[in-house]
């Protein structure tokens, strides 16, 4: 008899200490991300700080979490072999940060769980056939915006101004949908739009020098070219006198008015709230591509008094 309690004792403990053992190695197991990025512009670093940021809140952080940044600089073969690097770290989940970022680390690894942010047209990107339930391994935060929205904020500031310049890398398929939504607005509201590209951020002077001769206001949409040399076309803003809406948030401090944009940096503690989920279990199919939560009114009191703005006008836009 007291032999088969002892027997029973030991297998019972011997159950408590497994089954505590793999609480323990559940509980200690470090997450891997991986995180590739397009190029280094404000916005998109800002994405990464609100995601590592984001990870922290939610208890990702020192030894719990391992995370791999890569940056492309902007360079495809950068792009390709950095893709194809995070694919086999076998990483618990990758972010991409920009379209071009998500479409090559995607085609480099289509079973790793990948979240995506800064991203404005998920579908037409190739990345998704269904945002309400992702069919194949991304999802995540768009930046899409209120294009009309905008331009009507615009017209209102500038309500004289009767052509509109629009600055965009025709390359970025972002650019190129933002473009297409900012034409349908502008005419909509009986005014001209004119048009400049720009591969690279050496031909974005010129390209604004020659968008200011031809446009009373400028529109600058979600674009990673005329992002990284924002500052080139806020001194070409100033000295020409042409007043830039920019439709990111973040850049206005380098060329904008005003704006009511996004927050890159919410854009991407939203985008953390998701990973969570992911790493928590919930699968790729489970989680909606979503749209940013928050939206934000921007000033820049320089250049505000530069072009006759006041608060009140701002407020009442």
């Amino acid at each position: 008899m007291k032999k088969g309690l002892l027997v029973t004792a030991a297998l019972a403990l011997t159950l408590v200490l497994a089954a505590c053992g793999k609480s323990q190695t559940s509980d200690s197991k470090q997450v891997k991300i991986g995180i590739l990025q397009l190029v280094d512009q404000s916005a998109l670093n800002a994405s990464r700080k609100g995601f590592e940021e984001g990870l922290k809140e939610a208890g990702y952080s020192g030894k719990k979490v391992k995370i791999d940044y890569v940056n492309a600089q902007g360079d495809q073969a950068n792009l390709k072999t950095m893709s194809e690097r995070l694919a086999n770290d076998h990483n618990t989940l990758n972010l991409a940060i920009a379209t071009p970022a998500a479409q090559a680390l995607q085609k480099a690894d289509s079973k790793t769980p990948m979240l995506f942010t800064a991203i404005t047209d998920a579908k037409s990107a190739g990345l998704v056939t269904d945002l309400k339930k992702p069919d194949a391994n991304a999802t995540g935060v768009t930046d899409k915006v209120d294009v009309l929205g905008q331009i009507k904020f615009l017209h209102k500031l500038f309500p004289k101004a009767k052509t509109v310049g629009v600055l965009y890398n025709a390359a970025e398929q972002n650019s190129v949908f933002q473009v297409k939504e900012a034409k349908k607005a502008i005419t909509s509201l009986g005014l001209k739009m004119v048009a400049n590209t720009a591969a690279t951020t050496n031909d974005v002077e010129q390209a604004t020098m020659a968008l200011t001769k031809k446009a009373d206001v400028l529109y600058i949409p979600n674009d990673n070219v005329a992002a990284a040399a924002m500052p080139t076309i806020g001194k070409v803003s100033e000295k020409t006198k042409t007043p830039v809406i920019n439709a990111d948030a973040t850049m206005v401090k380098f060329a904008g008015v005003a704006t009511r944009g996004i927050s890159y940096e919410e854009l991407g503690k939203q985008t953390a709230k998701m990973a969570v989920k992911l790493i928590k279990g919930d699968k790729v199919s489970d989680l909606p591509v979503e749209n940013p939560e928050k939206t934000e009114l921007v000033t820049d009191k320089s250049r505000m008094k530069l072009f006759g703005i006041t608060e009140d006008m701002v407020k009442g836009a």
